[in-house]
């Protein structure tokens, strides 16, 4: 009897083990598919950021009576076709092929953008206003935060989709319906390097 009653014990401690094993995998499975939708927001939030300045960039260039039309144009067209506002999806996260014409968009407006700014050196008048500096400044600050966003959330679902990924933990998330996240890539162009070309006579 006393052999029995052990036995059951044993078999009770050790489910309990496996069950309370199973709940905190469970639960660190939720914790970072809570981290990846947070860092999902604060890429959503960055790039508002650089769609917000847009508008007060556009009125700047705009004072100027000879700038370029097509190159302004092509900024609020950009920014149109966006509808308005940046609003990431959560479902961008489980779509790669969604998350990447997504990506492709933000990057020709970042061309847009960039052209903008190298059209302006050719315009004194634009260039020493401080309107434009200023917002040319809060620009590079967003577009620089942008990367580091991307950066933060792309080693947050790397976390998250190694962890879903490792057995025994693939078991659970499989059962809690986790699946992997997409993950930002690198712009087209990126692994190019610039040519810098010096005419020095």
């Amino acid at each position: 009897m006393k052999k029995a009653l052990i036995a059951v014990i044993v078999v009770v401690v050790i489910l309990l083990i496996i069950v309370g094993k199973g709940i905190g995998t469970y639960n660190n499975i939720i914790a970072l598919e809570e981290g990846v939708k947070t860092q999902w927001a604060q890429v959503e939030n960055t790039y508002q950021r650089r769609f917000d300045l847009i508008p007060n960039l556009v009125s700047t260039v705009q004072g100027e009576a000879n700038f370029e039309k097509s190159t302004l144009t092509e900024v609020m067209d950009m920014r149109s076709r966006m509808g308005g506002t940046v609003k990431l999806d959560e479902s961008l996260m489980n779509d790669e092929a969604a998350l990447k014409r997504f990506q492709e968009m933000q990057g020709s407006l970042s061309g847009a953008l960039q052209r903008l700014m190298a059209v302006s050196e050719n315009y004194p008048d634009l260039k020493s206003n401080k309107s434009f500096q200023e917002l040319r400044v809060q620009l590079e600050g967003a577009e620089n935060r942008i990367a580091v966003e991307r950066k933060r959330y792309n080693e947050t679902v790397q976390a998250y989709n190694t962890t879903i990924r490792q057995f025994p933990t693939n078991l659970i998330a499989g059962f809690a319906g986790a699946s992997p996240k997409a993950l930002f890539s690198a712009d087209a162009g990126a692994s190019v390097a610039p040519k810098v070309q010096f005419d020095i006579k």
